[in-house]
């Protein structure tokens, strides 16, 4: 089912992400997760891809296995970098044969090692490209990226707004943000869109915060704040782990809590294949 209709049909409901294993070991923790997850009843759930387009082929294999449960509705994300057009309508028509219907549609980050890499030197150069050939190509339904606090590699929020306007008027169906920790950026991200006459549905992407140095690791590549209240309590239990995943779980669960009394029944949880943090967070919410 496209999630367009399921965005439209459900009032509330959460969805999750994942990430393709590599080996035995993490398909059988991906299986494991998912195992726990399924029973929360998810709109949906979307699988990752490596950056630079490494790994396009786990994607693939990882989505296929969750396809197996025929009740779930499993997205693949799919990159333009490092990929031919050909390629692409090759692995589309592979998905289509399956009964995929959705495609979280992305740019994707540049190969690693590769700083100066040329976005433009490809067939498909940018999130929009990309959008408007998986439309062009079959009757997919396609989600992409926007970035609450903007895209790192622009230089001001009208710039990152320009270029959300151009993956959406190419045909986007909904969005999911990259991950905050600060609703009011979220917020401001819906009104700049309403501005903007942009109106499709933008769930909120909610990373589960229990390691701050991770995140601030995450969150130094992808132009993401940390408040600086929550890093600094956070970092208080260093050398105590189990504290500060707690901490650190008490924080998402009143994010989630603010986002849903604000009115925003749809969230999008990125698990890192880690099922036991999301079902607290979940049966507190």
């Amino acid at each position: 089912m496209k999630i367009s209709s399921i965005l439209k049909q459900n009032e509330k409901g959460i969805a999750f992400e994942f990430f393709p294993p590599k080996s035995e070991k993490g398909k059988q923790k991906l299986l494991n997760t998912y195992g726990s997850l399924k029973k929360q009843k998810p709109l949906y759930v979307s699988m990752t891809c490596g950056a630079g387009g490494a790994g396009q082929g786990w994607t693939e294999d990882a989505v296929y296995e969750l396809l197996k449960n025929q009740a779930l509705t499993v997205m693949p994300h799919l990159t333009c970098v490092s990929m031919k057009m050909n390629e692409v309508k090759k692995l589309l028509d592979k998905y289509k044969e399956r009964g995929v219907e959705n495609i979280m549609a992305l740019r994707g980050d540049p190969p690693e090692g590769k700083n100066n890499f040329c976005f433009t030197s490809q067939d498909l150069s940018y999130g929009k490209d990309l959008v408007s050939f998986i439309k062009k190509e079959g009757d997919f339904c396609v989600g992409v990226a926007v970035y609450p606090e903007g895209h790192i590699e622009t230089s001001s929020i009208d710039e990152d707004m320009n270029y959300t306007k151009q993956k959406i008027d190419s045909g986007a169906d909904f969005a999911v943000t990259q991950m905050f920790f600060d609703n009011n950026y979220y917020y401001s991200l819906l009104d700049r869109m309403e501005k903007n006459n942009l109106n499709i549905p933008v769930l909120p992407g909610i990373l589960p915060l229990t390691d701050v140095a991770k995140v601030k690791q995450f969150a130094s590549i992808c132009r993401s704040t940390i408040p600086k209240h929550i890093e600094e309590t956070m970092a208080r239990y260093k050398n105590n782990p189990a504290d500060m995943e707690k901490v650190g779980i008490d924080f998402t669960i009143k994010q989630c809590q603010d986002l849903i009394k604000n009115g925003i029944k749809k969230l999008h949880f990125f698990t890192l294949n880690k099922h036991q943090v999301l079902e607290r967070i979940l049966e507190s919410l």
